[in-house]
Formats: structure tokens, sequence, C-alpha cells
């Protein structure tokens, strides 16, 4: 045995508020990494994709999540859907009401668009956190509960408030240029299972900078 069945929903039978989801029902323009979690204890986090908002086929944006994040619960991706014009003297959106408003409905090239929602891989994304359109989330970062992520975030950065905001870097320039290169996360299941204890603790870290695999 090397580790749980990454094809399986439920990896671990006796927990069912954890489930892989990129073994869900696959959704348009959503692409999500093997071994990445969401944990919800108050639903089945089988319903993980209503937790995805303005998310319209027809815009094109995508919603791209690596490999082995960690999601938990109440975790909100707003994308470009619920963009309004901004360029005119006011933002109402007149042409949803119809009634003769829809003669100003804006054209896409009119919205504001902010293009992909990427989280990299390693990413672990606390309860309640609020993910806005467009932002790109660096490997191996962290972002604190509650917290609303309005800008891109750098890998294996700690982020947290409302807005969100760099609190501290995980390691050195010098650890994150060497993880960035080792790319774990692409390692095949036996590499991973065998280097368990390297993976989970610094002085594992740094036995990889000084020796090597």
């Amino acid at each position: 045995m090397t580790g749980p069945d990454k094809q399986k929903l439920y990896p671990n039978e006796n927990i069912k508020t954890v489930c892989y989801i990129s073994n869900l029902p696959k959704r348009a323009n959503v692409e999500i990494g093997e071994y990445t979690y969401y944990s919800d204890n108050k639903r089945s986090p089988e319903k993980f994709y209503e937790n995805i908002e303005h998310h319209y086929q027809f815009l094109g944006d995508k919603l791209i999540i690596g490999k082995f994040c960690a999601i938990a619960e109440g975790v909100t991706f707003i994308m470009n859907g619920a963009n309004h014009r901004m360029d005119g003297i006011t933002t109402y959106p007149f042409n949803i009401f119809g009634c003769g408003w829809e003669k100003v409905t804006p054209t896409i090239k009119q919205l504001p668009f902010k293009g992909d929602t990427v989280i990299g891989h390693d990413v672990w994304i606390g309860q309640n956190v609020t993910i806005m359109p467009g932002v790109k989330i660096g490997d191996g970062s962290i972002i604190a509960a509650n917290s609303t992520v309005v800008k891109n975030i750098e890998p294996y950065t700690i982020y947290g408030g409302n807005p969100a905001q760099c609190i501290k870097k995980r390691f050195s320039d010098e650890k994150v240029k060497f993880l960035l290169k080792l790319q774990w996360w692409n390692w095949d299941e036996e590499k991973i299972f065998n280097n368990l204890e390297k993976l989970t603790s610094e002085a594992g870290l740094d036995q990889l900078m000084k020796h090597g695999l």
C-alpha cells in the first residue's frame, strides 16, 4: 500500500465529510487536480460546485485548481459573471430587468473581465475564504480563514484578512526556488510514499536540498 486510491470520491470510507473533488462529475470550465480535497461538516462535500458562483459557460472563464490542495468548508469562488459595467455614470444593471431596459444590454467586451481563476498546487484555503475573479494563487501558499482574496498571491506565502495581505513567507527565497523546481506533487505514488517524512518536516526539506533524492 502506497497511499489512498486517488480515483475514489471518498478516499477514507470512515470520513464522509472529505472527498477528492477531482472525482466529482465533470463541469465545464472547471479543472481540478488529483488528491485535492474539499471538507464540509455542514453538508455533503459533493456539493462543492455550489461554492462556484456566477460562473457562466458563455463567458469562457475557467476555475483551475492544482493537485494536493486542501479546501475548507464555506470557501467561495466568485467568477466573472458577477461583474457589472463600470464605464458609465451608474453600475446598475438595467438590462436584466427587461421591459425596454434591455436596450442598454452590454456586450461581453464592455464588462470587466479578469480572466481565469487559478489555484496552484499544495494550497491550503481556510474556512469561509472568498476568492475574487481572475486571482492567481501560487503553489504552497496558505490563506487564513474568513479572508477575501482580491489580488494574486505569491508561492509559499501566508495571506490573511479582508482584503487579504501577506502575513509572512513560509520559507526563504532559496527554499522556495528549490520547491518550485522540485514539484513534488508530480511524483508518482510510490515516490511520495517513500518520502512522506521528508515532505512533512522542515528538516526533511533541508535534507532534500543538501542530499537530493
